[in-house]
């Protein structure tokens, strides 16, 4: 007897000194807890929003924050839900619920395993605010007593108002108004009883009862949690039968459009422009959003079925104002405008001619086309025939291969190398022969970029998509700085290539691009059409189109004066269409063989997207009707085959046909007037 007497004894005094360390840790606890406001304004995570040019937001990651509503403007169906169906004891008990522990072991030993917990929602919120979810008994342990400390340092309402505004409810929201934006589209101010249990069934299992991943399982959970309202008597069997949880009308999920191509691009940016941060963040960004609808919907039309398609369009200062990395970004994220390594064909040639001109060429220099050989490589035009004695301005509208090779020889094609590193080409570059005709992979973005550089009268041009980054208080983290005026080429260089240009859309392969007001740009197809492009500029933008298959094979018709030079106008024509016409500073000048007074000497033959280099077992040149449309291969125009074509095509290293035509002889009127479908004298 006395032994018992002495063990009740011990564990009396066991007791007390467990009680007395655990009032001292509950009150160790208490001191070191944040104040109310405190818990209010502390984040759980990393919010992200990025805001498109006028403000308007495109996406927002990480964890998601609604407004804080304080207690009295939570509906009360919504506490009296979470109440219900997460801890309907709250109110009863100090932070742990030994009857709540005790059921849910009772129905652990029934079932064979844990199918209903025993935390209270003071537990739950100090283990979502403090700890982890690690299921260690050091964890619980410590969880118990900040429930305690919790309970002693804040009032009921005070505790479920900070559970309501702070708990995550799937798909990246925390708290409940933030839940009810993301899932209803309203603030959680306006609640329904329906909705309320919608939104308390997520706590169990965000992920699983989500109504973005299953709206039938969200509903058949926010049943269970209206029945549980009705056994507790926090609502009528009348309430309960009039919510109609079925028929919840939830929030469209934001459409993933083309846009993440752009808001991908533009966070990996980011790390290198501030450092690390844990407050809410938005990042303003220079996408104008009827730009970017114009140039999704400029991909989706005129891509071909069967290719892939990207643009992306760039402002005078750098500003990236569209960009469309494919046309589906859900089916892949790849980015083809500033991921994809392509050849650019004849749109290399911008480097070639720029060269040229700062070497002391001028547009109306005379050059003969003509065949030659460099170091073995032999070019040829599509025509396997030659013009002779032309100038520089109908060479490159026509896009004639054997001049681009000549000038390319003449200024050293470390030069044209040189040129196009210096305007933004930052991809590997080999320097032989063939790298005039574009044989060098590039991105899109760079071609763009170079374009726009000389669209800004030879002055660099950084491609940016960040304005600036804002954090808590409109405090500004970074601002984009002032254009850098780097001087490339001198002006008058930039102004001739502009002629060139222009007049490539004007009179050459370049057409389908005119849009009612000066364009200036230039077409590329690669070998076999592989690759189609277009890059051009107007009235202070520059857009570049590229088109082609992700594994590089053939697509039958494909050329940069069809389908990519239609994507541009198409874009352009809205883009641009609220801009003031800008002329340029050259005015046009046509080719010399169209140097005369009728308005029909601004139009000149279409590109055919003949494979003008690929080899001697090439196929013949295709050619277009008088629609412009490629005619089935094999197949030549009604009108009697022309017999000297004036113009080269976009196209990879070959060797001429055995029947060439003499160097040097004239350039033949006739065959102009021809494969213009013009006719004199009338």
């Amino acid at each position: 007897m006395r032994t018992l007497v002495t063990l009740f004894k011990i564990g009396i005094g066991l007791a007390l000194m467990g009680l007395i360390a655990v009032c001292v840790a509950v009150g160790v606890a208490m001191s070191s807890l944040p104040s109310f406001d405190q818990l209010k304004t502390s984040p759980n995570g990393q919010m992200v929003r990025v805001r498109a040019a006028d403000g308007t937001i495109l996406i927002t990651l990480g964890p998601s924050y609604g407004e804080w509503l304080d207690f009295d403007r939570i509906p009360q169906p919504m506490k009296d839900a979470m109440v219900a169906v997460e801890d309907r004891r709250f109110y009863h008990h100090l932070g742990v619920d030994p009857i709540g522990i005790a059921r849910s072991v009772e129905v652990r030993a029934k079932r064979g395993y844990w199918a209903q917990g025993g935390s209270t929602i003071t537990q739950q919120l100090a283990r979502n605010v403090f700890l982890n979810n690690s299921k260690t008994f050091g964890r619980k342990i410590r969880e118990i007593i900040l429930s305690l400390a919790i309970e002693r340092k804040f009032s009921k309402d005070q505790i479920l108002d900070l559970y309501l505004n702070k708990v995550y409810f799937g798909g990246g929201a925390y708290g409940i108004d933030a839940a009810s934006r993301r899932f209803f589209g309203h603030g959680a101010d306006r609640l329904s009883l329906a909705e309320s249990a919608i939104i308390a069934g997520l706590v169990k299992a965000p992920s699983n009862y989500s109504p973005t991943a299953d709206a039938q399982a969200a509903a058949g959970r926010a049943g269970v949690v209206i029945q549980t309202m009705e056994e507790t008597g926090k609502i009528t069997p009348a309430q309960a039968q009039a919510a109609d949880v079925q028929h919840v009308r939830f929030a469209p999920e934001p459409h993933q459009n083309s846009v993440r191509y752009f808001t991908d691009w533009a966070l990996a940016q980011l790390d290198t422009l501030i450092d690390d941060q844990t407050d809410p963040i938005d990042v303003w960004t220079t996408l104008d959003l009827a730009m970017q609808r114009a140039a999704d919907a400029a991909i989706r039309k005129d891509a071909p079925a069967n290719a892939q398609g990207a643009l992306v369009a760039i402002d005078n200062d750098g500003a990236v104002r569209a960009m469309v990395g494919g046309k589906d970004y859900v089916a892949s994220i790849y980015n083809r405008a500033t991921q994809a390594m392509r050849q650019p064909g004849s749109a290399w040639k911008l480097f070639v001619y720029l060269a040229a001109l700062e070497a002391g060429h001028k547009p109306s220099d005379s050059i003969v086309d003509e065949p030659v050989t460099i170091d073995g490589w032999s070019p040829r035009n599509s025509s396997r025939t030659y013009a002779g004695t032309i100038d520089l301005r109908t060479a490159f509208a026509f896009s004639i291969n054997t001049v681009a090779a000549k000038l390319g020889q003449e200024v050293g094609f470390q030069t044209v190398a040189d040129m196009a590193r210096r305007f933004g080409i930052n991809t590997p570059i080999d320097t032989s022969p063939s790298m005039v005709l574009g044989a060098n992979d590039v991105r899109l973005i760079d071609m763009t970029r170079a374009f726009a550089e000389i669209e800004s009268k030879g002055i660099a041009v950084t491609p940016y998509a960040i304005v600036k980054v804002t954090g808590p208080d409109n405090r500004i983290l970074y601002q984009q700085p002032a254009h850098d005026p780097r001087v490339l080429v001198a002006p008058w260089v930039a102004a001739q290539m502009t002629d060139l240009l222009q007049t490539a859309v004007n009179t050459g392969t370049a057409r389908a691009a005119q849009i009612g007001r000066p364009v200036a740009g230039k077409t590329g197809t690669t070998s076999s059409s592989k690759d189609g492009w277009f890059i051009g500029f107007s009235s202070g933008l520059t857009a570049g189109v590229w088109m082609g298959r992700d594994d590089a094979k053939p697509i039958p018709g494909l050329s940069g004066g069809h389908a990519p030079a239609h994507a541009f106008a198409d874009f352009m024509s809205a883009a641009v269409a609220n801009r003031p016409v800008a002329p340029f500073d050259t005015q046009v000048t046509l080719p010399q063989w169209q140097l005369e007074p009728d308005d029909e000497a601004y139009f000149g033959n279409q590109d055919d997207g003949a494979d003008d280099s690929a080899g001697p077992t090439a196929p013949p040149g295709s050619f277009v009707d008088q629609d412009g449309m490629p005619l089935p291969a094999g197949q030549q125009p009604q009108a009697a085959r022309p017999t000297r074509p004036a113009r080269g095509q976009d196209g990879d290293p070959g060797t001429p046909p055995s029947d060439q035509q003499q160097p040097n002889a004239p350039l033949d009127q006739q065959w102009f007037d021809q494969a213009t479908g013009r006719q004199r004298g009338r």
